[in-house]
């Protein structure tokens, strides 16, 4: 391939090999980007819209395969991408194609949509795949805005103490999208989720941190488009370090990077944590039939875990069609930089990492949590400080790697889901006795304290009863099939098995009997979740009764299907009972203590923990697997605590007489909670040790005395 114009091109002056990227410097931008295998690159200047080339430049300078050069004249706000040739060898793996114009990994903002006549974004020729796609793309193909250096706002947040945190999962356009206080310019975008009635909703539920789904630069799948659909959860990243440009409402002038900026640092100034779900498992470039956007023509062999049996074709534990290869020092820098990016540039507080066994596999695929990018985050001053969430499985080989991340680290536990709903929903199923609802609701110590060499403490255990993936709580007992034939699947995506329950009716009901069934069943849910060890995640919506209609893998619908709707009637009683379990956890040191619970009796000679049988007797060994026999007591006193605290779980469909034990600091129980009630109002009047009615399939809470707020939310009511 000759350059685009036939007068000779100027010599560029070195760039710094060191700095991948753009950066505007005095007179110019310097350029860098990494193509180890390449014969020749060239960087393109477009036009402001990026659709019409201006100039297109040799790079002369190569060191250590990362190709440099510093273009005078230009700044910030030039638009650009890359061309690189090579061998076309596919069977190898090497996919260089001139005629694609490449994103750079490193772009801080992407200009233009992975959109239109989607055949031109191929590397191969669609009519001859044996051929490189003989067409040139560059006025169609996603580019980078070079941006000037930005810091984030300081903002001092003081941190969340000891066992306070409380995680809501929030995806920006479907918070925001319906809400009637947010303006109609600002729904669905960076500004509106920063809105005050946003900030004022989190803060009467008691959350303390915000995790929200990926805000990436994304490309949407070409067959979700020929669908007219998009991949609405944003896991399909191809701009790494750049903010989806969907988001920005445009308003001020802001771009979408200044206003996320801005929105992060007034959810902090509110005292949020702001934590950024992450994709670094795969790119939107699928598999071989997919889109050349960027990696793929940069250096495809280095970028993408390959078959060691077929050199060209993609090794897939991401089930999106490719997998990053960190095992590769340049791609394991490229996530750091990254991380640093969003920390140092956007203020967030730290991420949660989707399929995150990935970022641990070395050149082999073997997992480990000694790997080199868990040693680059535990070396780095910047990201060692910040709070890691992993979504702890991946497809990879042995990808199931719940408890095994380093300290220091908080996980998705899944089994405390499953377990869970087991208990409350599906009776007969194996996990559904009182030994694994009693080793959940202490914070899963089977997963999170089997190795003594690596301590770790309850709180690395973030629950969770629903998330994005799957049924949303309200779904969860309204069907026991998944809906999900919008999605243009056949209904064979997402999950088969979600261990729910439709109460007797698929779908809506108006029969009262079914509604205050599932009603009950959500908050004995919401109750377990909020009252147990560990860190507590919601789904956002769920307090509002939020219903995909059953579809649990809605990633692909950008409508009113996942759309929080704050309007519906019943959102107001479920978001009180949440505030109710999220203050009770913060003002009882029972409930979110950090310490493993063993039963043994402490200096005042009260065991931390009793369990107990309905009857108030301590369990025996064939108690804790009797599937006829589920309901529960857990006793707690914790050291040094001047109270005791008492959990009741019954989930039988009938109420049940349970035997309150004596108290050792204090003389009665005093009521906390009764999650039967709409509310969570407990029982009146004070209960001696001794007979004690739990209504059906119901969380009780008992305390041997008053309990006193300790944060600035709100007293108790």
């Amino acid at each position: 391939m000759s350059p685009r114009h036939a007068e000779p091109q100027p010599t560029l002056p070195p760039g710094d090999p060191h700095h991948l990227g753009a950066h505007p410097v005095a007179g110019g931008v310097q350029f860098a980007v990494w193509a180890p295998e390449a014969e020749a690159v060239w960087l393109c200047l477009f036009d402001d819209s990026g659709h019409q080339e201006l100039q297109r430049l040799p790079v002369p300078h190569v060191h250590l395969g990362i190709w440099h050069a510093t273009v005078p004249g230009v700044g910030a706000g030039q638009v650009y991408g890359w061309r690189v040739a090579g061998p076309w060898q596919p069977a190898q793996g090497l996919r260089f194609n001139p005629q694609r114009l490449l994103l750079d990994p490193y772009a801080h903002a992407v200009v233009g949509r992975y959109a239109g006549a989607l055949d031109r974004y191929l590397d191969f020729d669609p009519a001859d795949p044996r051929r490189p796609h003989p067409q040139d793309n560059g006025d169609i193909a996603l580019k980078a805005r070079v941006q000037a250096p930005a810091r984030a706002p300081v903002v001092d947040v003081p941190p969340v103490p000891l066992g306070h945190r409380v995680v809501a999962e929030v995806h920006v356009r479907s918070a925001t999208a319906l809400h009637p206080e947010v303006p109609q310019a600002l729904r669905g975008t960076y500004a509106g989720l920063a809105h005050p009635a946003l900030i004022a909703h989190w803060k009467q539920l008691g959350v303390t941190t915000l995790e929200l789904m990926p805000v990436q630069a994304r490309a949407d799948e070409a067959r979700l488009q020929r669908q007219g659909l998009s991949n609405h959860w944003g896991y399909t990243p191809i701009g790494f370090m750049a903010p989806e440009p969907r988001y920005a409402s445009g308003q001020g002038g802001l771009s979408a990077a200044e206003e996320l900026r801005q929105a992060i640092a007034t959810l902090r100034r509110a005292g949020f944590e702001v934590v950024l779900d992450m994709v670094f498992n795969h790119s939107a470039e699928t598999d071989l039939q997919g889109p050349c956007l960027s990696l793929k023509g940069l250096a495809n062999r280095h970028w993408y875990r390959h078959d060691p049996k077929q050199p060209g074709a993609y090794l897939d534990w991401s089930g999106c069609g490719n997998t990053l290869n960190l095992g590769e020092p340049m791609v394991l820098r490229m996530v750091i930089d990254a991380l640093r990016h969003w920390v140092q540039s956007y203020g967030v507080d730290g991420f949660r990492f989707d399929l995150a066994p990935a970022l641990g596999r070395d050149d082999q695929g073997r997992y480990s949590a000694g790997a080199a990018f868990f040693a680059a985050w535990q070396t780095d001053p910047v990201l060692r400080r910040c709070l890691m969430i992993a979504e702890p499985w991946d497809l990879g080989p042995e990808g199931y790697q719940l408890g095994h991340f380093p300290v220091g680290w908080f996980e998705w536990n899944d089994q405390a889901r499953d377990g869970w709903r087991a208990y409350w929903l599906r009776p007969e199923d194996r996990r559904a006795d009182r030994a694994e609802l009693a080793n959940r609701v202490a914070g899963s110590s089977d997963r999170f304290r089997h190795d003594p060499k690596r301590p770790r403490r309850p709180a690395a255990s973030l629950n969770f009863i629903t998330a994005h993936d799957g049924f949303t709580l309200r779904d969860l007992l309204s069907y026991s099939q998944r809906h999900n034939l919008a999605n243009g699947e056949g209904n064979r995506d997402g999950h088969a098995e979600n261990l729910s329950c439709n109460c007797g009716t698929e779908g809506p009901s108006h029969d009262p009997a079914v509604l205050a069934l599932r009603g009950r069943l959500q908050r004995a849910l919401l109750a377990t979740l909020l009252l147990s060890r560990g860190t507590p995640m919601l789904l956002m919506g769920d307090e509002l009764g939020h219903s995909q209609q059953g579809n649990n893998n809605a990633y692909c619908q950008d409508s009113a299907l996942t759309w929080l709707d704050w309007t519906a009637p019943e959102s107001r009683s479920l978001a009180v009972f949440i505030a109710r379990l999220t203050r009770l956890r913060r003002c009882d040191t029972a409930l979110r203590g950090d310490l493993w619970l063993h039963g043994r009796p402490g200096p005042d000679g009260l065991p931390d923990v009793r369990w107990l049988r309905p009857d108030g007797i301590p369990l025996a060994a064939a108690d804790w697997h009797d599937l006829q026999d589920r309901a529960l007591m857990m006793q707690l006193a914790p050291p040094g605590a001047d109270h005791e605290s008492l959990l009741l779980f019954n989930p039988d469909g009938a109420d049940r007489v349970f035997t309150l034990p004596p108290l050792s600091r204090g003389p009665v129980w005093i009521g906390r909670l009764d999650s039967h009630h709409a509310l969570g109002q407990p029982p009146e009047g004070p209960h001696p040790p001794g007979p004690f009615t739990v209504p059906a399939h119901s969380v009780q809470l008992l305390c041997s005395h008053a309990l006193t707020e300790t944060t600035a939310h709100g007293g108790l009511t």
